[in-house]
């Protein structure tokens, strides 16, 4: 029953837990049991309710008409409508017949659904998720959101349709929630990265949208399974020390007739401005914020998405497009203050973060390639709350920077160095996403220049140094082994690369470079935001295409990491480098390290001892034969920074 008091809350874009009281939830009445329904739909002149008899329409795709019926819902308290089924139950197939404020009849899946029919079918399902024994408790007392920029965070960004594909068990080639967990997590846990980042679980139909066009926000895709084995993924990610992090989508929604669009014949979760309703490069609808409906609607289902599937994190999708009414619009009004600011976006955005962080044990990640100013500081220091940012600039001017001829690379060093210059005006993740290898914009490998073998030394240099700045960080699946084509959500993802002694050297580095990472706080502590974790030992030497950097703590070397990068195919016999400290400096990794041929006795495995002499403002420094395309770790000697 949705009552007066649940009405205020969703009317005052409070109600944080929409999801226990809209929807579809099997419960008692009178000592009956069945299946109560609502939905919000507060200009419609009547709702209805089809069910299935005999809710075994599992494997349908469309609702059986003889083998239905329909229900007259009551409209209640806030405009939300209510019926009770008495005989309905777990697996019952439902929709909504909406007869609109304009006349037309709409048949619409429940936008509260738990569960969805896999696509093209627009039906939902009910399910109770209650019934699920979690097994991550001991991963759930360790979780601490005030922790997440302390502790490393190296992600695995996967699409699960294409990461792992078996059309014996599938006419699609899906598989299923519980053994992608348990594959996946093997694998995850053996190459190191300490998250997956999940894109398209949010229930979509269109496959080609990879899950960002969502008409069904509540709803883990069937396409892998049920809510449940859903759970058990997420289950088995915690239990093997994984957190998992969700894409989420709360700035726009697909214009599907059974979707969100004029829900009751009016733009109910859309904005009705013209200038605001829509976002013409993508084609969709732009959900209005400034609607405490639509917050209620849209902030219950990321505690939905923390609570319920304990979700360690959101990283929400197209923020830029929510800070700007001016984005990818060619007509645009301008705010109260004569600005492009999307205020009540902002605004959202804000209440989302506050809600998160004081309701749920997870935090929010925001995808955003704008210029916004304090998106990472708290809401109640002024900012907008997020936890991390991606840095985008940090991407495009670091694969520009690859994607140029090394012949030509001194001449654009600066937009190589320049991304330290801005590393800790957020707290970020350095990203290397899906975006970057899809619609002809070639794999990381590919964007690689020169022959194979510089392809390799080129990429894993990228990683290196990747690795060793400031920032988490993220590489997208299949990027781990150097697959050489684009990435589509139609096929697997090409294992048999992994068999290859050069990709396999690939993957090796990876496993390396996430072991050091780890290893070193200096190099995942980022809680700091403060450029004193960072210094510039050579940021100039543009002509020979390389850089040197230390990262350390604000207090002393103790456990410091001098990186130094070779972006050429040019060998550097007697390369000097400048030391802070004297003493030894122990190497702890090189792009070469995990190559068959290397001996493990050559080329500075040995501690190199700092001598005396000028070399890059320093009175001491190490020399060392600096091979093509090497990017090398040296362990800082300890000791107090020289006063």
């Amino acid at each position: 029953m949705f009552t007066d008091y649940d009405s205020y809350l969703f009317h005052e874009g409070t109600d944080y837990e929409l999801y226990k009281k809209l929807g579809a939830h099997i419960c008692e009445k009178d000592g009956v049991r069945g299946v109560s329904f609502a939905v919000w739909a507060p200009n419609a002149r009547a709702v209805r309710l089809r069910v299935s008899i005999d809710g075994n329409g599992w494997r349908g795709v469309e609702m059986n008409e003889e083998r239905s019926y329909t229900v007259d819902m009551e409209r209640g308290a806030g405009g939300v409508w209510e019926t009770f089924v008495k005989w309905a139950g777990k697996w019952t197939v439902y929709r909504y017949e909406v007869l609109g404020a304009d006349g037309i009849l709409r048949k619409k899946a429940d936008p509260v659904a738990s569960f969805s029919q896999k696509r093209p079918s627009a039906l939902s399902i009910v399910w109770d998720g209650s019934e699920y024994v979690w097994g991550d408790g001991a991963y759930m007392e360790t979780v601490d959101a005030g922790q997440a920029a302390s502790r490393p965070m190296s992600i695995y960004e996967v699409h699960l349709g294409s990461w792992k594909k078996d059309y014996r068990e599938n006419p699609d080639g899906f598989v299923g929630y519980r053994r992608l967990a348990d594959e996946l997590a093997d694998y995850v846990n053996y190459m190191g990265f300490t998250h997956v980042e999940l894109i398209g679980i949010c229930e979509h139909p269109f496959d080609g949208s990879w899950g960002y066009q969502v008409t069904g926000f509540y709803s883990p895709t069937s396409r892998y399974g049920n809510p449940d084995d859903f759970r058990y993924f997420v289950d088995k990610m915690h239990r093997c020390g994984i957190g998992v992090i969700l894409d989420w989508v709360p700035a726009h929604f697909p214009k599907d007739p059974f979707g969100l669009e004029n829900f009751d014949g009016t733009a109910l979760f859309e904005s009705p401005d013209p200038l605001l309703a829509e976002y013409p490069e993508w084609g969709t609808k732009a959900f209005d914020h400034s609607k405490p409906e639509v917050r209620s609607f849209l902030i219950s289902n990321a505690c939905y998405w923390l609570n319920e599937f304990h979700i360690d994190a959101l990283r929400v999708d197209a923020v830029a497009a929510m800070f700007y009414t001016s984005f990818g619009r060619a007509q645009w009004r301008p705010n109260k203050y004569g600005g492009n600011e999307n205020l009540d976006s902002i605004a959202f955005l804000k209440q989302l973060s506050v809600a998160i962080e004081d309701g749920t044990k997870g935090y929010l990640i925001a995808e955003d390639s704008s210029i916004m100013q304090g998106v990472t500081t708290p809401v109640r220091e002024g900012g907008i709350g997020f936890m991390f940012k991606w840095n985008m600039g940090w991407m495009n001017d670091t694969l520009k920077y690859f994607e140029t001829d090394p012949v030509f690379r001194g001449w654009h060093h600066d937009a190589l160095t320049h991304t330290a210059d801005y590393a800790f005006t957020e707290r970020f993740v350095l990203v290397l996403s899906h975006d970057e290898v899809v619609h002809l914009k070639k794999s990381l490998f590919g964007k690689m220049q020169g022959s194979v073998q510089d392809k390799f030394g080129a990429l894993k240099t990228l990683y290196a140094y990747q690795f060793a700045h400031p920032g988490k960080k993220l590489i997208f699946m299949a990027q781990e082994f150097a697959e050489t084509g684009e990435w589509s959500e139609a096929r697997q993802i090409d294992w048999g690369f992994a068999e290859d002694p050069g990709h396999r050297d690939v993957m090796e580095e990876i496993r390396a470079l996430n072991a050091v990472y780890r290893k070193y706080p200096t190099l995942h502590d980022d809680v700091s935001v403060d450029p004193v974790t960072f210094e510039w030992v050579n940021r100039y030497d543009a002509v020979r295409s390389t850089i040197s950097f230390i990262r350390r703590n604000p207090w002393n070397y103790d456990g410091a990491i001098l990186a130094i990068c070779n972006f050429t195919p040019v060998r550097i016999d007697g390369y000097n480098c400048g030391a802070p400290v004297p003493g030894l400096y122990k190497r702890v990794f090189s792009t070469y390290d995990s190559l068959p041929s290397e001996n493990p006795k050559s080329n500075g495995t040995v501690p190199l001892e700092a001598a005396e002499m000028a070399c890059d403002g320093y009175n001491y420094a190490i020399r060392y034969d600096l091979r093509p395309y090497e990017t090398v770790y040296f362990e800082l000697p300890g000791g107090q920074i020289p006063g």
